[in-house]
Parts: structure tokens; C-alpha cells; sequence
């Protein structure tokens, strides 16, 4: 990908700034972001000549519409996530994941978004059981009033309407799934970052459940390896695409065990009353990412448990 106008909102975040790294030289990328969660400034790119950031939330469509003009590409990337800021925000998270969505949208077509617009939804609209799903099954939302659905029915709302905005006006939309993603320059709330984080202290890791729950990882350089497919092949237009890894499948007690196990930990591990409804089972079919994208994940789980390590390792370093 070479000479492209590139518009990343949530710009600041975890995966938009893997892809930044790797679009950076050859494309002019614009950040939109309110920078509630940040990576990108210390990620060494943010003064870049490449690199336009404006400082902006998707909810102030004006601003939106404005800071969108002259993309080629958008991938909207801006989102309320984080069980824990989920539960606790609700009204929050539905309103930029939905308005957020829909205005992003309707700048998009505003501004003649040519190329493509990439929309990031969720695992979290399988439900509570979701093992070897397709992108056709159907989708669920959970039981009105439990905090931890606001988000899946928020994304779910905003796939939708991307898709709507395909059907309707010929917007070229690709909508991802992402399970599970993990990796350098993570923040937040993610399972493996927190069990890294504290293996390396050695400190307590804590599990909310009984720990059985299970999950598919994704290491965060092959889900934007299968992003870029979804940009530049014309076949991915009008799509959904589960992004995972369904081979690096495990227990969340598991997880926490190998993280011990591959960091030569002594943290002790222990259980928490669950902190909402739980996912039981999470792990994606991908047939559908290699019959059309023909991407296939790569990393293995202790493979990106120690690349993760080590960039924590970095960054514990450079902060003492």
C-alpha cells in the first residue's frame, strides 16, 4: 500500500498503532482520536512528517466530517471496550459505538470514501457460546439490562449500519471481528497484558470465574496482516470477516498458567467472583479469511507471550 490518504479513528489505540508502523512510510495517515487511551505517543511516530493528528471524539460529527476530507481509506477503529469501563459506562459505550459509528459513516459518504471503509465490530456478537462460529451465524444480544451486552449490541447496531451504508450507497464497507487480540503496545484491560504485567513482578493473578472459560488468541501483527487484505483486496467489500487465531485456543486458568510457565513466574494465582455474564466459549471459524483473504494466523501463544513480555519489559525499563 503506497501513496494513500489513510483516516484511522481511535488512531491512539493499541491496533491502530501496529498498523501505523507499518503504513507510516508510504502513506499519509491522519489520527482522529480524543487520546482516552494512548499508544501512539510513545510509540516514536507521533512527530513523523506522514502523521497528522487531530485531537477530536466521534461523537462531534462536524469536526468528524471536516478532519475526514481527502481520505482515500478509513478504518474506524474508535470504540468504548474494556469489560471493566463497559459495565461501569454504559450510556458511554452505546452512544460512541452507535452515534460514533453512524457518523462515521455518514462522513465517509459525504466525503466519497472510495477505497475502503473498515468497520470494527466485535466477537462479542456471538454470545456466550461461540465455538468454530462462521461470520453467517446468527448473530445475539444478550439479555436487556446485563452490562456486558451493551457493548455487543452497540458494535452489532454499527455492523448494520455499515452494511446498510454498503447495500444503500455503495460505500466500500468491510466489516472485522476481532477475537481475542493481544500484543505489543496493548492497553487497557486485556487478559494476557494484565497476566504479563504482573507475572513479570511477580505479583498475584487474579481470575474472575471459575477460570474455565475459553478463549482463541490473536497476536496483533497477524490480525493487521489479514486488516491490510481486507483494505486492498477488492473481494473483501461488503463482508464480515472473523479475525483469530483457532489454533491458539486455551483456558483463561490456562493462560494464566502459561504466562507463569513461560516467564519463569512465581505469581500466584487466584479466583474472583465474576465481575459480569460471562463468555464460556469464544473461538472463530476462519475458513472464510483464507478461502477469500487467503490469510492464515501464524503466531503461536508462547511465541507472542514472550514478544509481548518483552516489549513490557522495554517499557518497565524505560519508565524507572
Amino acid at each position: 500500500m503506497q501513496n494513500k490518504n489513510i483516516f484511522i479513528t481511535g488512531g491512539a489505540g493499541f491496533i491502530a498503532n501496529t498498523l501505523i508502523q507499518r503504513l507510516i512510510a508510504d502513506n499519509r495517515i491522519t489520527v482522529y482520536d480524543n487520546f482516552h487511551r494512548d499508544t501512539l505517543t510513545g510509540s516514536g511516530f507521533i512527530n513523523h512528517p506522514n502523521l497528522t493528528v487531530i485531537k477530536g471524539d466521534v461523537l462531534d460529527y462536524p469536526l468528524l466530517e471536516t478532519s475526514m476530507k481527502g481520505a482515500d481509506i478509513v478504518v474506524h477503529a474508535a470504540a468504548i471496550a474494556g469489560i471493566d469501563t463497559v459495565v461501569k459506562n454504559p450510556v458511554n459505550t452505546m452512544r460512541v459505538n452507535m452515534i460514533g459509528t453512524a457518523n462515521a459513516l455518514e462522513a465517509a459518504r459525504v466525503n466519497g470514501i472510495s477505497d475502503r471503509f473498515v468497520d470494527f465490530s466485535t466477537s462479542e456478537v456471538f454470545g456466550p457460546m461461540a465455538f468454530k462460529v462462521t461470520e453467517d451465524e446468527q448473530t445475539v444480544s444478550g439479555s436487556a439490562g446485563e452490562g456486558r451486552w451493551t457493548y455487543a449490541v452497540s458494535k452489532l447496531a454499527g455492523e448494520h449500519l455499515a452494511h446498510a451504508y454498503f447495500k444503500q450507497y455503495g460505500l466500500p464497507v468491510v466489516t472485522v471481528r476481532p477475537f481475542n487480540v493481544y500484543g505489543p503496545g496493548q492497553t487497557g484491560e486485556g487478559a494476557i497484558q494484565l497476566f504479563i504485567s504482573r507475572a513479570l513482578r511477580n505479583e498475584e493473578i487474579k481470575i474472575y470465574g471459575d477460570g474455565a472459560q475459553i478463549r482463541a488468541w490473536c497476536f496483533v501483527d497477524d490480525f493487521v496482516e489479514c486488516l491490510f487484505q481486507c483494505i486492498e483486496n477488492p473481494k473483501a467489500i461488503g463482508h464480515s470477516f472473523n479475525i483469530g487465531n483457532a489454533r491458539a485456543v486455551i483456558t483463561i486458568l490456562g493462560l494464566a498458567q502459561a504466562v507463569c510457565r513461560v516467564l519463569g513466574s512465581s505469581s500466584p494465582i487466584n479466583y474472583y467472583p465474576a465481575l459480569s455474564a460471562d463468555i464460556a466459549i469464544r473461538i472463530p471459524s476462519v475458513d472464510k479469511t483464507d478461502e477469500i483473504l487467503g490469510f492464515k494466523a501464524k503466531v503461536d501463544l508462547e511465541e507472542g507471550i514472550l514478544r509481548t513480555a518483552e516489549w513490557m519489559k522495554s517499557q518497565m525499563t524505560a519508565q524507572s
